[in-house]
């Protein structure tokens, strides 16, 4: 959506909430880093109770999402499904925010 300001600097039309955060996070250059921690507080629910309970560690360091669990057979199982799980990342929030999976 373009808005053309006037001759104050302001826009000239209302804009949403949610469009007006999004400017913010752009202005101050903070909409990667917010991305990055929207993912990790919804990993529950992306990928459900069961392995989040088994997750005992999970953070991102260059696009790279590290995902640390308690569960011997979990990790054998998430390793051969990395490619899935960035398929329902990119799904879920709507575009790429890591670019690599790496279960320990």
């Amino acid at each position: 959506m373009t808005y053309y300001r006037n001759q104050t600097g302001r826009k000239s039309e209302p804009s949403t909430i949610g469009d007006s955060v999004k400017d913010m996070l752009k202005a101050f250059r903070i909409e990667e880093k917010f991305d990055e921690t929207n993912l990790v507080n919804h990993w529950e629910r992306v990928m459900g109770p069961p392995i989040a309970k088994r997750t005992s560690k999970i953070y991102i360091s260059n696009k790279k999402l590290f995902v640390h669990l308690s569960s011997a057979p979990l990790k054998h199982e998430l390793n051969m499904s990395r490619d899935k799980i960035l398929v329902m990342l990119t799904k879920e929030f709507g575009k790429p925010i890591v670019n690599e999976v790496i279960i320990k």
